[in-house]
């Protein structure tokens, strides 16, 4: 019985190469996620790094493009607050410079006018007839768990409810 020799360090290169190439053919990624992908594989952290290096170097892994369009798409499209946003990227295993400078865009009054469609979509759907103390919690932690800050929440919740009340009255 004969083995097959082991692959030459051009041939794992190349191998590695192209499941970082598939990997990103899915989505973007950053750095630190086909780190660990190359890492779960087995390949040694010196061919992960060059090929990470050369991905780099011609474009395909950009972290801190990565966290601009990440904060832009989950902050429009899921309605997540600057909490939020930071947790996944940290999550991402982007550095916190350029989670800084991603979140620079998100400026407070971008946030809390999110938070105020979130809430005013919502609120067409409640019931306010009965215990609007119970409704406005329920906003509040709907907006807490997106990552808005309490005050915030608190803020935008009372003035949605107002808001609403008084357009259902007319």
């Amino acid at each position: 019985m004969t083995s097959c020799p082991p692959p030459s360090t051009s041939e794992r290169t190349e191998q590695a190469r192209a499941y970082c190439l598939r990997l990103l053919t899915v989505r973007a990624r950053t750095r630190a996620e086909l780190a660990d992908k190359l890492a779960r594989r087995g390949y040694p952290d010196e061919l992960s790094t060059a090929v990470l290096d050369r991905l780099t170097e011609v474009g395909l892994v950009d972290d801190a493009d990565f966290a601009e369009q990440w904060v832009r798409s989950r902050h429009r499209n899921a309605g997540k607050g600057r909490r939020a946003l930071v947790a996944e990227l940290r999550t991402k295993g982007v550095e916190e410079a350029v989670i800084d400078a991603a979140l620079a865009e998100l400026d407070p009054d971008t946030e809390r006018s999110r938070a105020e469609q979130l809430v005013t979509a919502r609120l067409r759907r409640e019931r306010l007839d009965g215990d609007q103390l119970k409704t406005a919690r329920r906003l509040v932690a709907m907006l807490s768990r997106r990552g808005y800050p309490p005050a915030m929440a608190y803020d935008v919740v009372s003035s949605a409810v107002a808001l609403e009340l008084e357009r259902r009255r007319t």
